[in-house]
């Protein structure tokens, strides 16, 4: 509603703060035959459930932590129409704290619409797998997918949080789903790692050996942990343990790394249809 004290004609802009307008990033990556690379893509997709159609919209996309004060949740719409991806990518520059997406020419954000526009085009990345058993957290050893966000590795911008969905194709070629996962906000030449889901042919146990009360506070503790490969190859476990308190490892069958204050991180190599034994032995004081 706009009040004037005269009758008149003008041109004016008017600048405001919708709801109901969200975007995620949704990323599609292929694994390469031998694990080592992965062929990425990425788009972003726009929900409009704010009521109102935009036409001829110059499109620009914020990511980051943007703190907003809510004051009441957005209703939820029935139902959305997806809208055909626009061909040409988003540009991307650093704006404020956060990284600034900018379409090239103009879009229509129609209500109740999904629109669906390239991030950037399929790119090769390099990767590694590796196995991950967290000794205290799981049950089953898991599989990450790990690539640098560098321009080396074939990357090196700023990749917005989203969902994605890793395939792999079969020996007759077809492209099978073999897990997902959400990354969050990611600079340059950071690391991304991607938790596929939990491996098959391998298995890991945990087992206290030991236990020794020295003092009213201070204890010594030891443990092995089994981890059984049933693969045809070599593979090797990264094993994280988490030791509180004021700790001392006294005897380890195998190098560590004390990665935080109260973690350590073991590697330990498994030989094909094998077994390998990690044990240590850690003093610690609470």
């Amino acid at each position: 509603k706009v009040d004037s004290s005269r009758r008149t004609s003008a041109m004016m802009e008017l600048a405001y703060i919708t709801e109901g307008i969200n975007w995620h990033a949704e990323y599609v990556a292929i694994l390469g035959q031998s694990d080592e690379t992965m062929s990425l893509a990425a788009w972003v997709s726009i929900e409009n459930r704010s009521g109102a159609t935009y036409p001829d919209a110059r499109l620009k996309l914020v990511a980051g932590e943007i703190h907003r004060v809510r004051e009441r949740p957005y209703p939820p719409t029935e139902e959305y129409k997806l809208a055909r991806a626009v061909a040409a990518p988003l540009t991307e520059r650093p704006f404020f704290e956060y990284h600034i997406y900018t379409l090239e020419g103009e879009t229509t954000i129609r209500d109740r619409e999904v629109k669906q526009i390239r991030l950037f085009p399929e790119t090769e990345v390099t990767a590694e797998k590796e196995y991950n058993y967290d000794a205290q957290r799981e049950d089953a050893v898991r599989v990450v997918m790990k690539f640098e966000n560098s321009s080396e590795a074939g990357l090196g911008f700023a990749l917005p949080a989203g969902k994605v969905r890793v395939y792999k194709a079969d020996e007759d070629g077809s492209l099978e789903f073999v897990g997902e996962d959400a990354i969050d906000h990611t600079p340059k030449d950071e690391q991304v790692k991607i938790y596929i889901g939990n491996a098959f042919d391998i298995t890991a146990t945990r087992t206290r050996t030991d236990y020794k009360k020295i003092s009213e506070r201070r204890i010594e503790e030891s443990f092995e942990i089994e981890i059984a490969n049933h693969k045809e190859q070599d593979v090797m476990v990264v094993v994280t343990e988490h030791i509180y308190g004021d700790w001392q490892i006294k005897r380890s069958s195998h190098a560590y790394e004390k990665t935080k204050a109260n973690e350590v991180e073991f590697k330990v190599d498994v030989p094909a249809n094998g077994k390998a034994v990690l044990s240590y032995t850690v003093r610690r004081r609470f």
